[in-house]
């Protein structure tokens, strides 16, 4: 194997990971100035012009920040657990493609890091043990405040990975593949989310819980468990839990954007000289800049649900995930692959353009079904 072949992947995941770094400084930013513009304030705009400067200051913060470490804690967990939660929110966008290739120096360079045929496998199993650190973040503790946390994470994941894992088929359906190359190619035409509306709309709700954003933050809930598995740290180490959640939400909007807004490909309904002149194909510049206009949407939507709802009951929370998402997921699941295999066998378009019909027929019935027990319940009719 040629030489340049290392140093290429190595450039390219130095790249991504620093990237990554500077967006969740900078995402930070965002999140303070939309949540100061829904609740009608300023926000931070006193660290350099119009507050560009805030991130930068709060690192410094953190980084001279004194570090307590309690005496009774498991010494080597508690260190290590903060290093396991960030690493996995690295590592998991190394499968995602950012853009097509260009030529530097006679050589074709892709903007991704690894291109692998089962990249959505790749995705579920790396989401799937980032849950580790924070597990391990409250055990190791010797605090019981903590240690609820971390098991109310745990239980969390377990509750809607299933979920997850039955968005994650809904888009290999219809994308017939599990690369996320050939997902983003099989949405050249229209982007999934036109075909199934529900599964996009599920799976940007099951990747909060995943990511323990609000309203799904239990493990966190500081007016009842004192901030939760983190609650003994402080210093750099808190600050790396804390990276890591806001590099999971770019990482989430990112694989939400691939599995069912396009990727980095143009709008599919930019037809004629306008789909020429601002092609993918044509500018490959183009790719990045139309995925992060994509990512900072999302990321926006994740924004606002947090000044929107409050923070939900834990036992809801389980009930939500096991008697609501999880059977609508399988319905929806169900629905793609009979419309799709209807329209293969019987070669009439109609029954795949039902797909969107019939789920979200079935979004509907779950959400009467949701409004339905919650007003029984404000009337004490249990």
């Amino acid at each position: 194997m040629d030489w340049t072949i290392w140093l290429e992947w190595f450039l390219k995941g130095l790249i991504l990971c620093l990237l990554l770094l500077t967006g969740f400084a900078y995402l930070t930013l965002y999140e303070r100035r939309a949540l100061a513009r829904i609740q009608i304030r300023v926000g931070p705009n006193r660290a350099g012009p119009q507050g560009l400067l805030q991130p930068i200051a709060d690192a410094i913060k953190l980084i001279f920040k004194e570090e307590l470490t309690p005496a009774k804690v498991y010494r080597f967990v508690f260190i290590l657990a903060p290093v396991l939660t960030v690493v996995p929110s690295l590592i998991i966008a190394a499968v995602i493609p950012l853009g097509t290739s260009f030529m530097l120096f006679g050589r074709e360079i892709t903007l991704y890091v690894a291109n692998l045929n089962v990249g959505v496998l790749y995705l579920m199993s790396i989401a799937s043990i980032a849950v580790y650190g924070i597990v391990l973040a409250g055990w190791s503790s010797n605090n019981k405040y903590a240690m609820l946390g971390g098991i109310r994470s745990s239980a969390q994941m377990i509750s809607y990975e299933i979920s997850l894992g039955l968005c994650f088929a809904i888009a290999i359906l219809l994308g017939n593949s599990m690369n996320l190359n050939d997902l983003v190619e099989a949405q050249r035409n229209i982007w999934f989310v036109v075909v199934q509306p529900a599964g996009a709309l599920v799976f940007m709700f099951v990747v909060l819980a995943e990511v323990n954003r609000a309203p799904f933050d239990m493990p966190e809930a500081e007016q009842e468990l004192t901030a939760g598995y983190h609650a003994e740290y402080s210093g750099m180490k808190f600050a790396l839990f804390f990276m890591a959640e806001y590099q999971k939400m770019i990482v989430v909007s990112m694989i939400g954007a691939t599995l069912f807004f396009g990727g980095y490909r143009e709008p599919w309904f930019m037809t004629g000289w306008l789909n020429g002149l601002f092609s993918v194909d044509r500018f490959w510049f183009l790719g990045p800049a139309y995925l992060f206009i994509k990512v900072i949407l999302l990321l926006f939507f994740m924004i606002w649900i947090r000044a929107t709802w409050p923070r939900i009951r834990y036992d809801r929370l389980m009930a939500l995930g096991w008697k609501i998402l999880l059977p609508l997921t399988l319905v929806i699941a169900f629905i793609t692959a009979t419309g799709i295999l209807l329209q293969q066998e019987l070669n009439n378009p109609l029954f795949y353009w039902s797909i969107p019909i019939l789920s979200i027929i079935c979004l509907l019935a779950a959400v009467a079904f949701i409004y339905r027990d919650l007003r029984r319940k404000s009337h004490g009719r249990f």
